[in-house]
């Protein structure tokens, strides 16, 4: 089976865009962990995509902004909120490369009953809120439901230069072009597809989270192996396979 390759930009794997969105003020927080520690929490046909052997888990911050329907436009109001997520990465039977989600915190409660019906995705209701104070950023999420209720997560991060070449580990944590979800008793690949990142460097100056040990993870260890940030990319997703 080959896998397919780490790819900045491919060219985009489907020709019908079914979902589109935009995705602002990214911070990308990640740490190293063993394949055999997360293999279980993957779906059925999946397992742990690994870079030199190592697997990692991310706590990814941002605003969703516009989501809309195939060509059409934005959804006003519900189709902008805040979201964290935390993630894993997955190479499917196909060799395809992708995330899978342990939770994805919102702070619109429509889009979370919708993506928890449709796409069995494990979408939570939160407040959230993003503090800006020059290039310093400030992620606050609490969570409503469906719990625990009261799960926070707090980041406050520093952005920095941007990144002229990003690393092989870079690359390997953000160039992602689909999701692997179980759905009624399958496990689905939902594509997606956009510009490569803009990618910049970012000092993590203080770390508050329970959104990753409440997922069913073991507490990181030490400071993340990684810390990112991006100003925004437009997004296309393609047909559920």
């Amino acid at each position: 089976m080959d896998i397919e390759p780490i790819d900045a930009a491919p060219v985009r794997p489907f020709r019908r865009t079914v979902l589109r969105q935009r995705w602002e003020d990214l911070v990308f927080l990640h740490w190293p962990v063993q394949p055999a520690a997360v293999a279980p929490l993957l779906p059925a046909g999946t397992r742990p995509d690994t870079l030199d052997g190592v697997s990692y888990v991310g706590l990814i911050g941002f605003r969703m902004v516009g989501v809309g329907l195939g060509r059409g436009p934005g959804v006003p109001y519900l189709g902008s909120f805040w979201e964290t997520n935390v993630r894993l990465y997955s190479v499917d039977d196909l060799g395809r490369r992708a995330v899978v989600f342990r939770s994805l915190d919102a702070s619109r409660l429509i889009p979370v009953l919708v993506a928890r019906a449709s796409l069995r995705l494990p979408y939570m209701w939160s407040a959230m809120r993003l503090e800006r104070d020059g290039d310093r950023l400030r992620y606050h999420c609490r969570r409503r439901w469906p719990g625990p209720a009261g799960t926070t997560s707090r980041i406050e991060v520093r952005v920095g230069e941007p990144i002229a070449d990003p690393s092989p580990l870079e690359h390997f944590l953000t160039a992602r072009w689909g999701l692997h979800t179980r759905l009624f008793g399958r496990t689905r690949h939902l594509p997606n597809w956009h510009p490569r990142w803009p990618l910049h460097r970012a000092e993590l100056l203080s770390l508050s989270d329970e959104l990753i040990t409440v997922g069913g993870l073991a507490p990181p260890v030490g400071p993340p192996a990684s810390v990112l940030y991006s100003p925004s990319v437009p997004v296309r997703f393609g047909p559920l396979s």
